[in-house]
């Protein structure tokens, strides 16, 4: 019998407080109390910053997320920062009793050929990096690709980062339609040979079809690219009452976290 699976599409964009919030409650939810594995995919209300768990908030330019109309909020998952705008997003929680291996290298590579066939259903030929490479020092994460990351030949299309709570996996990242290379440069505080570098080696979807797929063309791809990917059936199902509350609880934190 086919494993079901939990899937959630919210309609409607949200803050990425909030956004950050129901991923790690999904997350603790699965961990502690046997919420079911879930493919989460969403949107943003706002252009948003997300600071990876450790990340300095120092490495942004909060003058320019002012002046460009960009939140900063702090993400559970490790990683650089990333500028959320013109795309989808997707959160995947499940474990090891999903058929999820633990380590973290196996994991990415387990969870991410969802994302690779999700491509594959858009028309893009992405591919798993073989290999790390970028600017280590850079605060963007698109400046730096890892064994995470999908690519099309040299560009970066997209990065996934993770966190475990137990047996537990949360793992999440974007389909990136198009990006403002202006506003994520002044974000980063990046320079003009940073830029060059952002130009050349990464790609949104816009740059390999005729025309940005919509979010809805999106939604249906990913859920079937994780569907036969990992061998799962998607039943659409609500976030539980406990999930609402455990995000209520979260939102603060992720909130608080930037000004400290």
């Amino acid at each position: 019998m086919t494993p079901q699976w939990r899937l959630i599409v919210d309609d409607t964009p949200a803050s990425g407080a909030w956004n950050m919030a129901l991923d790690r409650a999904i997350q603790l939810s699965h961990a502690e109390r046997g919420a079911p594995p879930t493919l989460r995919l969403y949107s943003w209300d706002n252009p948003t910053v997300t600071l990876g768990r450790f990340q300095d908030v120092g490495s942004v330019d909060m003058d320019a997320c002012d002046r460009f109309g960009v939140d900063v909020v702090r993400r559970f998952t490790g990683g650089r920062g990333v500028l959320h705008d013109d795309e989808l997003t997707y959160s995947i929680v499940a474990g090891v009793r999903d058929g999820v291996p633990r380590g973290v290298a196996t994991s990415y590579r387990h969870l991410c050929s969802g994302l690779v066939q999700a491509y594959k259903q858009l028309g893009v030929p992405a591919e798993l990096t073989s290999r790390p490479r970028g600017d280590a020092s850079s605060a963007a994460c698109y400046l730096h690709a890892t064994h995470a990351d999908l690519s099309v030949g040299v560009a970066k299309l997209s990065g996934s980062a993770q966190v475990w709570a137990g047996e537990s996996v949360l793992q999440h990242g974007s389909f990136t339609r198009t990006r403002d290379l202006a506003r994520e440069t002044a974000v980063f505080a990046l320079d003009a040979s940073d830029l060059a570098k952002l130009a050349a080696s990464t790609a949104t979807l816009s740059e390999y079809l005729p025309e940005p797929p919509s979010l809805i063309a999106i939604t249906r791809a990913a859920a079937q690219g994780f569907a036969e990917a990992l061998g799962v059936e998607f039943i659409a199902g609500p976030l539980t009452a406990e999930e609402i509350l455990l995000a209520d609880e979260l939102f603060e934190q992720v909130l608080l976290e930037v000004h400290r």
